[in-house]
């Protein structure tokens, strides 16, 4: 099995920034599969959980429009950590944030993981104040 711990979350106005973190554990074989799929998730009150960027084996990323040129996903294979850097923060990307992750399936190609990844993490709470 493997546990996914997200971090980083909190209160900031709008145009800030914040850093979420993820780290993984567990067995380091089944780590090792489940890293191949990974991505970031967001659900806010009342809405579904949509995908915010995801990330395949090779390293190519798929991000939502509302996040275009505002947050960046990078992952460090060796620590088996995933962040997520978000800058210029807007009231509307309050949501808690939830990391994911999968072993490699041809349907995470190019990042696009989504609500069936098998593994979740407990989610980390962001807010953004106008």
């Amino acid at each position: 099995q493997v546990q996914l711990v997200e971090s980083g979350g909190g209160s900031v106005q709008a145009g800030g920034s914040l850093r979420l973190s993820c780290a993984a554990f567990g067995d380091i074989y089944v780590l090792n599969s489940a890293w191949d799929c990974m991505g970031w998730f967001r659900q806010a009150p009342g809405k579904e959980r949509e995908r915010v960027v995801g990330i395949d084996i090779d390293g190519r990323t798929v991000y939502a429009d509302s996040v275009k040129g505002r947050f960046t996903i990078s992952k460090d294979n060796a620590k088996h950590t995933l962040d997520l850097q978000m800058n210029s923060l807007k009231p509307e990307d309050t949501a808690m944030y939830y990391c994911a992750a999968n072993s490699w399936t041809t349907s995470c190609k190019g990042g696009l993981i989504g609500p069936w990844a098998k593994y979740w993490g407990q989610g980390t709470q962001v807010t953004v104040s106008s």
